[in-house]
C-alpha cells in the first residue's frame, strides 16, 4: 500500500515518518498506526557485515531506528552474522564475495561502533537491543530448515520479487545459495517475533520482497500480526545513488574516512538536496528546514543551506557559541627580540573576529632590522624562512 493512499496517521511515529519523507511502502499502515498508538512497538532492521563499516547510504536505516525510539518505541539492531555467509542478492548483478567467519566477526565489530551515536542502548522498555542472527541461523539443520519453513514459500511467488526477477531479466546467474536468502531473512523476523515480540521490520525499497515474506511467515507460523515498512531509493538531484562519490564510498567510521572529508561530503551536496537531507538526517524542526529551503538559490547566494546541513548531519543542531574571553597577558619566549615572529605578541585585529581584510594579512607592527651584534637565535627568530637545525638547536 502506498503512503498516499491512507488517512492521516494518529501515532507520533508514522506522523514523523510521513512528514520527513521516510515511507515508500507499508504492508498495513492502518494496522501499524493502531499498534503504535496503543503501546510500545518493537521494530528491527538488519545489517549484513560485508565491510568493516557502513556507508552513508545506510544512514537512512539508522535514522529510521532513531525515529522509532524518539517516538517511544523500541529499536532492534540485527547484525547479519548468519545471512552474510549467504549474501543478499537484492540490487546486485553478481554474487557477493564469500567471507570467512573471522572476516565477518571483524566486520561486525567495526559496524557496531556507529549505532551508539544514534540510539540509546540499555534494559529499559524503549532502549535499543543488538543481536546477531547467527545465534539461531547457524543452528538450523538443512533438512529441519526445509521441513519447517520451505513449505510456506512457493517458487512461483519468489520469482515475482525484484531481487530475483531483475537478476533473471538481465540474464545474470543466481545461485541456489542466494535464492535461499529471502527464506533466511523471513526466519529472522519469525525468530525475533518469538524472542523479543518484534512486530515491525523496516528497510530499503529493495528489501520489500524479503520483508513481505517475513510478515507472512509470522502470520502462518506464529499466528501473529507483523508489519513491514520500506523507504524510497535515496538518490541525489543528479540521479546518482546516495552514498557513492567519485572517490568511493562515504564511510561512517572515522578510520576509513576522516571527519573532515565526511563533513565536506555534506557541505558539497547540491542545494536541491539540502531540504530533503535535512529532513532525513537531522533533528532540525521542520519549520526551520522550510525557512532554509526558502533562501535564495545558488545563483545569488551560493550554498546558504549546505553548512547547516553539514553541521546537522555530523554534529546535530548547532549550539550557541560561548562568548570569547578577553585576551590575557602574553609573554615572549626567552631570547626573542620584542618584534620576533615567534613571540606571543597580541594578534592583529583580523584574528579577533573583525571582518577579513586582505591588506592586514601580516602584523601591523614594524620589524626591527638586525644589527651586526645580534645573536644567532634572534636572527633565526626574525628570519622569514626557518633555518635548518644545528647541533645547538638553531
Amino acid at each position: 500500500m502506498s503512503a498516499t493512499e491512507t488517512a492521516a496517521p494518529r501515532s507520533q511515529f508514522l506522523q514523523t515518518m510521513h512528514s520527513r519523507g521516510y515511507i515508500h511502502q507499508c504492508t498495513d499502515e492502518a494496522g501499524l498506526d493502531e499498534a503504535c498508538s496503543k503501546g510500545i512497538v518493537t521494530g528491527y532492521i538488519g545489517f549484513d557485515a560485508t565491510a568493516s563499516s557502513l556507508h552513508v547510504g545506510s544512514l537512512i536505516q539508522i535514522m529510521m531506528l532513531r525515529r522509532l525510539q524518539q517516538a517511544g518505541h523500541r529499536p532492534l539492531v540485527v547484525m547479519g552474522g548468519g545471512t552474510t555467509k549467504v549474501g543478499d542478492p537484492s540490487g546486485k548483478d553478481e554474487s557477493r564475495k564469500m567471507l570467512t567467519e573471522a572476516d565477518i566477526a571483524a566486520n561486525i565489530e567495526g559496524i557496531k561502533q556507529v549505532f551508539a551515536k544514534f540510539l540509546t542502548f540499555g534494559d529499559g522498555p524503549t532502549d535499543a537491543i543488538m543481536v546477531d542472527n547467527d545465534a539461531w541461523l547457524s543452528k538450523l539443520g538443512y533438512i529441519e530448515f526445509l521441513r519447517e519453513y520451505g513449505t510456506h514459500f512457493t517458487i512461483n511467488r519468489m520469482l515475482t520479487f525484484d531481487s530475483v526477477k531483475l537478476r533473471l531479466e538481465r540474464e545474470q546467474p543466481l545461485t541456489f545459495l542466494e535464492f535461499n536468502y529471502m527464506l533466511m531473512q523471513a526466519t529472522d523476523f519469525l525468530e525475533l517475533y518469538k524472542r523479543h515480540g518484534c512486530a515491525l521490520q523496516m528497510g530499503g525499497s529493495d528489501q520489500w520482497g524479503n520483508i513481505v515474506n517475513g510478515t507472512e511467515l509470522v502470520r502462518r507460523k506464529a499466528e501473529g500480526q507483523a508489519f513491514g515498512l520500506t523507504t524510497p531509493l535515496l538518490t541525489t538531484a543528479s540521479g546518482a545513488k546516495m552514498g557513492k562519490t567519485a572517490a568511493g564510498a562515504v564511510w561512517l567510521n572515522a578510520d576509513l574516512l576522516s571527519p573532515y572529508d565526511y563533513w565536506q561530503f555534506w557541505r558539497n551536496v547540491d542545494d536541491a538536496d539540502v531540504g530533503k537531507f535535512l529532513r532525513l538526517f537531522t533533528d532540525l524542526p521542520l519549520d526551520e528546514i522550510a525557512r532554509l529551503e526558502a533562501l535564495a538559490p545558488r545563483s545569488t547566494t551560493p550554498r546558504r543551506c549546505s553548512p547547516t546541513s553539514a553541521r546537522g548531519c555530523c554534529t546535530g543542531p548547532r549550539r550557541p557559541r560561548p562568548p570569547t574571553p578577553p585576551p590575557g597577558p602574553r609573554s615572549r619566549k626567552a631570547g626573542c627580540p620584542p618584534t620576533c615572529r615567534r613571540s606571543k605578541s597580541p594578534a592583529p585585529s583580523w584574528k579577533l573576529g573583525s571582518p577579513w581584510r586582505p591588506w592586514l594579512w601580516t602584523p601591523a607592527w614594524p620589524r626591527r632590522a638586525l644589527t651586526p651584534d645580534a645573536s644567532p637565535r634572534a636572527a633565526a627568530c626574525a628570519s622569514t624562512t626557518p633555518p635548518r637545525p644545528t647541533a645547538s638547536g638553531f
